[in-house]
């Protein structure tokens, strides 16, 4: 199988190539194997990172990233066992557990969002799945925020039909719900929900006319084979997901995953160039795990091909950059937050910058 593309890159001249059967780079595709995503990650890495930005630039500005907020509107005691998750009820993290967030607070946090240059804002619930006696309550979230001016979000574990048709009523862009890992490695991850559960709740969130924002996890002790599984899932659904979060695991102590070795950021990068490739037209998400990558590495992850992030001191319960530190990235790299009515982003990119005083943005690599 060898990898075709319409730029100059040849298969004959790389690594990549092998058997006789060739695909072409940046088709619109749901016929995914892993021997071909595999073939991907094994691309030189210069070469993965040109066909990645190739792609990208033929569907999105290059410059521009879509900027969200997320904020946990209930906290702790979840009662499934992702052995990631510092929220889970069955893990002592030192979590203190928080009850259902009051409507006017969440609309509150909405309004900082919107002023701080988000665009879109997301809501997150621990539960397995919202019982009916909170649904009121999250549906009126969804209309408070929508009124703001910002696309809506939420992930709030698995839905029912019905429940998933609520939220779309209500007007909700977006849902959340991740497969996290490859059906093979996904039982040394979570067994309180199945691969199944997780398919057919993304099944609802479709019929009920939402956007699906669906991704993974890397980094769990997971095979390279499981990265490129987890891939060839989320490409090969009937619609590929409108947005792609990828996650870094963040190992937080009390979780079984505490002591896990972090993954390699050469390969972190090639995993986001890999779903820009494979899924070109989604937003590609560069996800929890941010705290710990330097400047160099996330301008790396956009070149290849991530356009997407969370903006905020926090993604639910981790560390995540402030708003400030993202903003004067995003000056040294001429990237723009891309957003639907903010108009306040700019402004404050520009009093951040200014806020530096002058300072020598990059250093004298001839010196």
């Amino acid at each position: 199988m060898s990898v075709t593309s319409v730029s100059q890159w040849s298969p004959e001249n790389s690594s990549a190539a092998g058997d006789s059967a060739a695909f072409e780079l940046g088709a619109v595709r749901h016929d995914w194997t892993v021997a071909q995503v595999n073939k991907l990650f094994a691309m030189p890495f210069n070469d993965l990172l040109f066909e990645a930005q190739r792609v990208h630039r033929q569907h999105f500005n290059p410059n521009a990233v879509q900027v969200s907020t997320l904020l946990s509107i209930k906290t702790g005691a979840c009662p499934e066992d992702c052995k990631y998750c510092p929220q889970s009820g069955h893990y002592n993290t030192g979590l203190e557990k928080e009850k259902l967030l009051e409507i006017e607070k969440v609309v509150a946090a909405a309004e900082r969002a919107k002023a701080a240059g988000s665009g879109r804002f997301c809501m997150g619930a621990a539960w397995r799945n919202p019982r009916e006696k909170d649904m009121p309550y999250v549906v009126e979230m969804v209309r408070r925020v929508k009124a703001l001016g910002l696309e809506t979000c939420m992930t709030l574990g698995m839905l029912e039909e019905k429940q998933a048709a609520d939220l779309a009523e209500a007007g909700l862009d977006y849902y959340n719900h991740n497969l996290d890992t490859s059906p093979e490695y996904y039982d040394q991850i979570i067994t309180t929900r199945t691969y199944s559960d997780r398919l057919d709740t993304l099944a609802h969130v479709r019929d009920a006319g939402m956007k699906v924002c669906s991704g993974g996890i890397v980094g769990m002790g997971e095979s390279a084979n499981d990265r490129s599984g987890l891939l060839k899932q989320l490409a090969n659904l009937p619609h590929h997901p409108e947005s792609v979060p990828i996650n870094m695991l963040v190992a937080v102590k009390g979780t079984p995953l505490e002591d896990q070795a972090p993954l390699e950021p050469f390969e972190f990068v090639r995993t986001i160039a890999v779903a820009r490739i494979m899924m070109p037209k989604s937003y590609v998400r560069l996800s929890a795990g941010r705290e710990s990558m330097n400047e160099q590495m996330q301008a790396m992850c956009f070149f290849a091909g991530a356009n997407s992030l969370f903006y905020g001191e926090k993604l639910l319960t981790t560390a995540n950059p402030d708003a400030n530190t993202d903003m004067a990235l995003f000056g040294k790299l001429g990237i723009q937050p891309e957003h639907l009515a903010v108009q306040q982003a700019q402004p404050e990119l520009a009093a951040v910058l200014a806020s530096q005083g002058g300072q020598e943005q990059f250093y004298n690599a001839a010196g």
